[in-house]
């Protein structure tokens, strides 16, 4: 027997999603952001600071979408129960560590080599330059991508981590490399 459409999990969440994006889109990154999405300065092209959240958010709002328009018809949508909700409370937590460890693991190494060496860095000064800007967002990103992963497998793996490992590379070669004014998440607001 098909569920009325409110008791329909995915649509519920596809409604969330929705909802939150929407959110994202008009009241978030227009309040945020300083810039547009892209910025023409001079002549030079460059990407504003709202071009990554509303790409981010275009991302929720089709996802959202598509959960809503092609799941909510399904005849036996899954029931939330409580292994659900542990799922849920696990991949929650193993991202807030990521982003945890993506904000702190740079600052945290200078504080090292500079223990270790007798400097007087400062990671603020670093955070544009090769290997410490990539730090705290491999750590961070690696985790939050292997991490995902090895939950809803229920296993770690080193495949799981080879493909984190791939795709923050490629992520870095796509958002940093190209860009000479980009600061990756979260040496911006450091």
């Amino acid at each position: 027997m098909k569920k009325p459409l409110f008791q329909n999990t995915n649509v519920m969440t596809g409604l969330f999603f929705t909802a939150l994006a929407l959110l994202l889109l008009f009241v978030w990154i227009p309040l945020d952001s300083d810039t547009g999405l892209i910025e023409k300065v001079r002549r030079q092209v460059a990407i504003g600071d709202a071009l990554a959240p509303t790409v981010a958010a275009l991302f929720l709002l089709i996802g959202g979408g598509l959960l809503m328009l092609l799941e909510g018809k399904s005849d036996t949508p899954p029931a939330i129960d409580a292994a659900s909700v542990k799922f849920v409370a696990r991949i929650f937590a193993m991202l807030v560590l990521s982003f945890v460890l993506m904000r702190y693991a740079g600052p945290l190494a200078v504080q090292v080599v500079n223990a270790i060496q007798g400097n007087d860095l400062e990671y603020r000064l670093l955070r544009d330059t090769a290997p410490w800007k990539w730090l705290g967002y491999v750590l961070g990103g690696t985790l939050a991508i292997c991490g995902t992963i090895s939950l809803t497998e229920g296993r770690f793996s080193l495949r799981a981590l080879v493909v984190a490992l791939l795709a923050i590379a490629a992520m870095i070669a796509i958002f940093d490399l190209p860009f000479d004014d980009l600061l990756l998440p979260p040496n911006g607001d450091l």
